[in-house]
């Protein structure tokens, strides 16, 4: 299950593990014009551990699920 929610300066999707056990804590994307942050609480620290990516990772993350093993580097836009 998600849910999207249009913010003033973002969007935010959280995604809800559902399923069998053992459940993992939501995960919360925001998405910013200028870049993207993925957090998640741990519950074994007790903390919100929190990844920002640029928006050309965001991109690369993207294409690299959709691609076999190597390295790659993709073309700028035209």
């Amino acid at each position: 299950m998600f849910s999207i929610e249009h913010e003033f300066d973002a969007t935010v999707i959280t995604l809800v593990d559902e399923g069998n056990t053992p459940l993992l804590e939501d995960v919360i994307v925001n998405a910013f014009t200028e870049c993207v942050t993925v957090e998640q609480f741990d519950p074994r620290t007790g903390e919100t551990q929190k990844i920002t990516l640029s928006m050309s990772q965001l991109r690369d993350l993207g294409a690299a699920l959709d691609l076999p093993e190597g390295v790659y580097t993709l073309a700028p836009e035209a």
